[in-house]
């Protein structure tokens, strides 16, 4: 069986974003590695969840593939990616209470309610709350 194990978040800068993602989000460090070239190998994960669970790589967003990437995303409105939350309304809150920016408040779209967030660090994040 074949299971995602790890995607990438590239960013403007890796120790930025880890504070974000960790201390703001709420997500736990999984991997924090010196691979040398003074970026490190950083990776977070869901704080309830297992080790085998999805990681973010907090990857550096320089350079000729990710900048054009990351800007088209940007400029287009689009999150880099999607996370799930329990209570969208509540997180809104919370996070709204810790600064966080949303580019677009929670709303109500097909099955589910979204929410879209700037990340510091470059990007659009999507919180997702599926209807019960």
């Amino acid at each position: 069986m074949i299971r995602v194990a790890m995607t990438s978040v590239y960013v403007d800068d890796v120790a930025k974003a880890h504070a974000f993602y960790t201390d703001v989000l709420g997500f736990e460090t999984r991997m924090h590695m010196d691979v040398g070239g003074g970026t490190p190998f950083i990776t977070v994960g869901a704080a309830d969840g297992a080790q085998q669970d999805v990681q973010l790589l907090l990857e550096p967003g320089h350079g000729p593939i990710a900048e054009p990437y990351r800007a088209a995303l940007r400029e287009a409105e689009l999150p880099c990616i999607v996370l799930s939350v329990d209570d969208l309304q509540a997180e809104f809150e919370r996070l709204t209470d810790l600064g966080v920016h949303f580019a677009q408040e929670p709303q109500k779209q097909g099955p589910m309610f979204l929410a879209i967030l700037d990340d510091t660090v470059g990007n659009w994040v999507q919180l997702t709350q599926m209807k019960g």
